[in-house]
């Protein structure tokens, strides 16, 4: 059968078969024609607005390239209804040329980062994937987009074949360029380049977490790239990375299709991250494993219909048997209580209620804030049903030093524990053989901040802080019981809630969101969700201080939402009770 015929849309049945760069098979599955029909309905709605801004001067050459392939994805196939559309030519044309005229005589491109081998990966992998779709139609009219976008391809993948990268996921995604490079142009030193990254390993954790720890960067660049280099390099031990990663996101779902991200060392630490991103892996591995659950969540994606599903028309193109109709759905995780030793936090979903615990920062080995680090001080959050409470957070008023993050966890039975000490030094007189008469002395951090003090050599004194928050699941919610050792200070719990419900029981603090639970019992209400919170501590007003890290450069963790604040003194304890009705 020629991929060919498929573009034509006329098929009933698709050959299946795992990994495999052709599409000759023995197996024959039928087609979901209601997936087919729901990404090209999807494809189709974005050509409009691919139309009505195509020469955006703005545009990345990742989003050029990403508009050419929604184009070029209705173009090719059979089933569009702008199959052939001549008017698609023009603004295709325009586009390819910018490809062309963008790139580097080194043949890279700049995204951001100057001259970059793995930004530039990102588009060439949409090149690669235009020209095998103009390819297999075979079209005489865009027989001139198709030698551009070979040209293109074949000034970038040398660079790419000796280029660097700067994260742990552009390894796989320069990989990925490269095997789709060599599928359509073999040349020996790209699949050298890329056995070269391999043979590094992959990083990912025996619980399936790759070591970003990011839902993003596993959807939309590890997952995606294994499994093309998969599928083109004849590599089957990549896919079950992919298959564990799989299966601890079913884990980390939310029941609205929402993906856990506490844990992320990666930019969606604080925010949100959707599922529909998983789409084609969930369904490749239902197909490659016969696992229902992967069935289920991919129909899911499907049923709820959010986010770009048309730009997974170009990869069901080029690889039909993704349509293949799945097999029989299973029942995904619902009640449980699932640990991640590697990232130290811990799930618990019960039906339409989940919790996420957290106390795998990286703050304690590496304490700087930078992209790359888990710093989320979030180690708490709630969901029941639609009311959500985003984040619990806590600050102690301690030498500038910030929030309160965990020094890891500890699991027992429905207890789970959380604690860190933070000691701050006074500093005193240098011994006598450290002194100069100059009074030069070695520039030098004291944890906080730096001076010319020779801190190191410094004898000290301490003030420390220490902190255990135990986090008990009970019949109807959650128990934190929050005990602090210490000098005397003060300090704030802050409970962020998402926009959209409405909050009882609380005062009203200024008009920007504030609020604070003075005494008795606070709730926060969404249709017949309901989470209460309490008991309040009192009226004093403690400030959420975010530490000196931040505030010397004017920044902030302040959560979006509602936020509603308890406060208190150390020495002391404090329960924080959390009932679902």
């Amino acid at each position: 059968m020629l991929r060919r015929t498929f573009l034509t849309g006329s098929l009933t049945t698709v050959a299946v078969g795992a990994l495999q760069p052709t599409t000759a098979r023995a197996e024959v599955a039928a087609v979901d024609e209601e997936f087919l029909t729901l990404l090209t309905n999807a494809n189709q709605a974005q050509i409009p607005l691919v139309l009505a801004n195509y020469q955006n001067a703005g545009d990345s050459i990742r989003t050029v390239a990403r508009k050419a392939r929604r184009l070029i994805s209705a173009y090719v196939w059979g089933r569009s209804s702008y199959h052939h559309d001549a008017t698609l030519l023009g603004p295709l044309g325009w586009l390819v040329d910018q490809l062309a005229a963008r790139q580097h005589e080194d043949g890279l491109y700049d995204v951001g980062n100057l001259h970059s081998p793995p930004d530039s990966s990102f588009a060439i992998q949409d090149v690669c994937v235009l020209y095998s779709l103009l390819d297999a139609d075979a079209s005489a009219e865009t027989a001139a987009l198709r030698t551009t976008l070979a040209t293109v391809i074949r000034k970038a993948a040398p660079a790419l074949a000796v280029g660097g990268v700067h994260t742990p996921n552009h390894r796989w995604e320069v990989s990925a360029a490269l095997a789709r490079a060599h599928h359509l142009f073999p040349d020996r030193r790209y699949a050298a380049r890329i056995d070269d990254w391999l043979d590094e390993g992959i990083d990912a954790t025996p619980d399936g977490i790759y070591s970003e720890r990011s839902s993003t960067y596993a959807a939309e660049v590890t997952n995606p790239c294994l499994l093309t280099i998969a599928w083109l390099r004849d590599k089957p031990a990549l896919v079950d990375y992919v298959r564990r990663n799989l299966d601890a996101t079913l884990y980390l779902l939310e029941p609205n299709g929402e993906v856990d991200t506490t844990a992320s060392r990666r930019q969606d630490q604080k925010g949100l991250r959707e599922v529909w991103w998983y789409l084609t892996q969930f369904r490749e591995l239902a197909l490659h494993t016969n696992d229902g659950r992967f069935t289920t969540v991919a129909k899911s994606i499907e049923t709820r219909g959010t986010g770009e599903l048309g730009d997974f028309l170009a990869e069901v193109l080029e690889r039909p048997e993704l349509a293949a109709t799945l097999p029989a759905a299973a029942p995904v995780p619902t009640d449980f209580v699932q640990h991640f030793a590697s990232q130290a936090s811990v799930r618990v979903r019960r039906g339409a209620r989940t919790a996420t615990v957290f106390g795998g920062t990286d703050f304690h080995d590496i304490p700087v804030i930078s992209s790359g680090l888990s710093t989320n001080p979030t180690f708490f959050k709630l969901r029941n049903g639609a009311a959500i409470l985003e984040s619990v957070r806590l600050s102690p008023q301690f030498f500038s030093t910030g929030h309160f993050r965990s020094d890891g966890l500890q699991v027992s039975g429905k207890t789970f524990k959380l604690s860190s000490e933070v000691k701050v030094p006074y500093h005193l007189p240098l011994p006598k053989r450290y002194r100069r008469s100059d009074g030069r002395y070695a520039l030098t951090p004291d944890g906080r901040f730096y001076a010319s003090m020779d801190f190191g050599h410094r004898p000290k004194q301490y003030r420390t802080l220490q902190t255990e928050v135990a986090v008990t699941e009970v019949a109807d919610g959650f128990d934190l019981v929050f005990d602090f050792a210490g000098d005397e200070t003060a300090y704030a719990i802050e409970l962020c809630f998402r926009p959209g419900g409405t909050l009882a029981g609380v005062d009203t603090l200024d008009a920007s969101g504030n609020y604070q639970l003075v005494a008795g019992t606070g709730s926060y209400t969404v249709g017949s969700d309901r989470i209460e919170f309490g008991p309040g501590t009192g009226p004093a007003r403690v400030a959420m201080d975010p530490g000196e890290r931040y505030t010397y450069l004017g920044g902030s963790l302040t959560p979006d939402g509602l936020r509603v604040y308890l406060t208190g003194r150390i020495p002391g304890r404090q329960v924080l009770r959390l009932r679902m009705s």
